[in-house]
């Protein structure tokens, strides 16, 4: 007679055996304190650690593990985890959501001033951001507005990184927000945000964050970073194609956009993915000739994406 310790680390050993090809190149993570006694959770929490997923997402994991298992009314070690309900996420439709934005956002230009996002959208790039990175209130009302403009006879839909209250005082057609912005927001302030009828993405980096930004409904979800950068420091490991292509199935009824250390050789293998836009940085302003790069960055997703619809 086996103990449920012996069944827990059977399953675990299932787990690893269908998919450690998958997620290879990941170090062991410690394993989580358990907050269930149910086999399949632990052996769930179990392998994914081993699999190099952080405490959150492994515990994120496990519970959609589990919450599969009593759906289907069987353990299936072959099958990981992508079905949104399993994680909780809004049914479709969303009850909270924002503005919706083109399922395929194309190619993402994240640019450092309104001179570059100008420079950007006349070269057609389809969707472009301005991170622009100050303490001065009035100079970053005064940038976010000059890239308002910048993309005025453009078909570029513009999004602006952080400031929100200024991308709506200047009538900007979207922000972005990573995880800590959102968690600073108050019920107030995300109701404003709503109201405003702005676009609204979200960056993620792994299964928790995506719940998380599921709550409030974005128009789009960022992925990443894919592969290593050098231009911020990142919390969080890289998270290679691999973990790309099954948070892409999660998140299948979200646009998305994958982001982080992607150059145009890494193109073809991130869109086999199924993301319908990448953002670049370097790719475009590291660039010897960024018009010259941005056409052939244009070029390789409509070799790989369907049509872009504006909605």
């Amino acid at each position: 007679m086996t103990s449920m310790r012996d069944d827990t680390a059977a399953m675990a050993q299932a787990i690893l055996a269908h998919h450690a090809a998958v997620f290879a190149g990941f170090p062991p993570e410690p394993a989580p304190e358990p907050t269930r006694a149910d086999p399949v959770y632990q052996a769930a929490l179990q392998a994914c650690s081993t699999l190099g997923f952080i405490a959150h997402d492994a515990e994120c994991l496990a519970e959609a593990w589990l919450a599969r298992s009593l759906r289907v009314g069987a353990f299936q070690p072959e099958c990981w985890p992508d079905e949104p309900a399993d994680f909780g996420l809004q049914p479709v439709p969303r009850a909270h959501a924002f503005a919706p934005c083109p399922p395929q956002l194309g190619l993402y230009g994240v640019l450092p001033d309104a001179q570059w996002v100008g420079r950007m959208a006349r070269a057609g790039v389809p969707t472009v951001q301005l991170r622009f990175k100050s303490d001065d209130a009035a100079a970053v009302a005064r940038e976010v507005r000059a890239a308002v403009e910048a993309v005025q006879g453009t078909a570029a839909l513009l999004f602006i990184n952080d400031h929100w209250r200024e991308a709506i005082q200047a009538g900007a057609y979207g922000v972005h927000l990573g995880q800590e912005d959102l968690d600073a927001l108050s019920p107030a302030d995300l109701a404003t945000l709503r109201a405003s009828g702005v676009r609204l993405g979200v960056s993620t980096h792994g299964y928790a964050e995506m719940v998380r930004a599921d709550a409030v409904g974005p128009s789009y979800i960022a992925m990443g970073a894919v592969f290593p950068t050098t231009l911020k420091k990142m919390a969080t490991a890289p998270q290679g194609v691999g973990r790309l292509g099954v948070y892409a199935r999660l998140l299948r009824t979200y646009p998305q956009v994958a982001i982080g250390g992607i150059g145009a050789e890494q193109f073809a293998e991130v869109l086999s993915t199924g993301v319908g836009s990448i953002a670049v940085v370097r790719a475009l302003v590291a660039a010897p000739d960024p018009e010259a790069a941005a056409a052939q960055l244009m070029g390789l997703l409509r070799d790989h994406s369907p049509p872009r619809n504006r909605p």
